[in-house]
């Protein structure tokens, strides 16, 4: 007989993953506000927000924050047009090397960011392309089509060939069936899979080696600053707006793409 109850030990074993993984998070949160500015003390000594005040007034936390928006909207801008369009190809059509075109298009999430960040740079340098904002863009840009890309193909699967062929049965252009049949059955994942692009590509450290003039992303300034200890709580700030900026768009993905039991 099938029982829907489940074991201690799966309970327990669920748990001690989600403590290992956001426990962690809960002393980022909890030294944002300690008074120590030096060591992370446990318990803190006392609790305060002046430090939330200090990251406020800092330009250099403002200046590194709106470089890294503005790299992750043009790489989720990029990955957005080129994951469809990829997508669409792959899902819609077959051919020879179908599925060795799929392993490479996926293949840039599944590499280290390291491996990834010395592939570009060799590859910039033969272009002989100077690092700036637009080789931080073209690097972020690799592995968020990965993502736009795995929503949208999930859903071209679903989609019925039967509405876009009677689509162009009644007269429509290839653009005017893009736009009213396969746009309104994919946006909702064409809308997930950007967020997480965003989301990723915002808080991407490994291939952002790269700096745009003085100027720095906010990772790297977080890198920077973890070497001065007085600066920890400040850093740790950041770290909390890191957090919450990550965070919002995966939950948005998450109800955008999860399934309803209509759809089950």
């Amino acid at each position: 007989m099938r029982s829907d109850r489940t074991s201690f030990g799966l309970k327990a074993a669920a748990f001690g993953g989600l403590a290992f993984l956001h426990v962690p998070l809960f002393f980022v949160f909890l030294y944002a506000f300690t008074t120590e500015d030096k060591s992370y003390q446990f318990p803190p000594p006392d609790l305060t927000l002046k430090w939330f005040a200090v990251a406020w007034a800092r330009q250099d936390i403002w200046d590194a924050i709106g470089l890294s928006l503005r790299i992750a909207a043009l790489s989720t801008a990029i990955a957005l047009v080129l994951g469809t369009l990829v997508a669409a190809a792959l899902a819609r059509r077959q051919f020879f090397g179908r599925e060795a075109v799929s392993l490479l298009v996926i293949l840039p999430i599944a590499l280290p960011g390291i491996v990834t960040g010395i592939a570009l740079r060799s590859a910039f340098n033969l272009m002989e392309l100077d690092f700036s904002v637009l080789t931080i863009v073209l690097g972020h840009a690799t592995f968020c089509i990965v993502v736009v890309y795995n929503n949208a193909v999930a859903r071209f699967r679903r989609l019925s060939g039967s509405l876009v062929e009677a689509s162009m049965d009644l007269g429509a252009n290839g653009f005017q069936t893009f736009r009213h049949v396969v746009l309104p059955n994919i946006a909702t994942a064409l809308l997930a899979g950007g967020m997480l692009a965003f989301a990723l590509s915002f808080d991407e450290v490994i291939v952002t080696t790269f700096t745009a003039g003085q100027q720095s992303t906010l990772p790297i300034w977080m890198l920077s600053e973890l070497v001065r200890p007085r600066q920890r709580p400040v850093t740790n700030v950041v770290a909390v707006f890191v957090i919450a900026v990550t965070f919002l768009p995966i939950l948005a993905a998450y109800y955008l793409t999860r399934e309803t039991p209509a759809q089950k």
